[in-house]
């Protein structure tokens, strides 16, 4: 019967990761079969974290996250929880030897965003690397399936596919987040007065992030390369429509891909995989 427990809590995970994002649903239906629990756990459990610290308000937050914190390593040592999202998270940290340091940066980076609304460079890139990098490193243990020489040779190119992503977000959620939360991640930008160089350099930084990672995602496992590469070719359209709109857009609307460019998108790597033109 734990076999129907396991499965109903990775069917969750699914579910949230179904519900939250359209493009990383995508982006893991084109991995291979094998991979799509694994990675629905990941996401599953850094949803949750991350709506504890954005969207739970009225409610204590630190509180919160740090009972989730609690409540994920005593999963972790007993191997069971009754939160279906965090059952299905230890099961994947327990089957792929994923490093629990990894989680703990995480964890701390959602806690700064408690208490921490501006980043000098070093907390740029300290939050950076835990909220975006180590779930690349996650991902990339699965993928792996305990080739760690795999892993060491393409964890610097995962880290930088997360800090692409990362920093895309930013710029995609200025709005949100200056506005509505009162955040600056970017060290030394304000965004009472966002101009268009402050905003090309941010750009220069974020294409060199794609560019080391492309690398490494030709490198991955055929299982994973075109789940991966999907979810690559999303976020560097969304990057080329931000690049494309001045500084003032971004400020006060959200850009986003439409969801029949992201079936297109998905079209195209299907039957560039199914080609072999990766």
């Amino acid at each position: 019967m734990m076999d129907l427990y396991n499965t109903t809590t990775f069917e969750c995970s699914k579910l949230i990761t179904e519900y939250y994002s359209t493009s990383f649903t995508l982006g893991i239906k084109t991995l291979d079969k094998r991979f799509h629990f694994p990675i629905y756990a990941i996401y599953g459990f850094v949803r949750y974290a991350d709506e504890i610290v954005d969207t739970f308000h009225g409610f204590d937050k630190k509180t919160l996250l740090s009972t989730f914190r609690d409540d994920t390593f005593k999963a972790i040592e007993d191997k069971i929880s009754l939160n279906p999202v965090i059952h299905s998270f230890q099961m994947v940290v327990n089957e792929y030897q994923i490093d629990h340091d990894l989680i703990k940066a995480f964890l701390h980076s959602m806690e700064m965003d408690l208490y921490q609304s501006e980043y000098n460079q070093v907390g740029y890139e300290e939050y950076i690397y835990g909220s975006a990098e180590v779930v690349g490193l996650m991902c990339l243990r699965v993928f792996c399936e305990g080739n760690n020489e795999m892993y060491q040779a393409l964890k610097d190119d995962a880290r930088s596919l997360g800090s692409a992503f990362q920093k895309v977000n930013f710029l995609r959620d200025i709005k949100s987040d200056f506005q509505e939360r009162g955040r600056t991640y970017f060290p030394n930008v304000d965004f009472t007065n966002f101009t268009l160089k402050d905003k090309q350099l941010i750009e220069d930084d974020i294409q060199a992030d794609f560019d080391a990672a492309y690398r490494g995602i030709m490198n991955l496992p055929k299982g994973a390369k075109a789940g991966v590469y999907l979810a690559y070719k999303y976020y560097l359209r969304l990057f080329d429509k931000i690049k494309g709109c001045p500084a003032s857009k971004i400020q006060n609307e959200r850009i986003r891909v439409p969801d029949f460019q992201k079936v297109a998108l998905l079209a195209k790597t299907y039957f560039q995989f199914r080609l072999n033109v990766l």
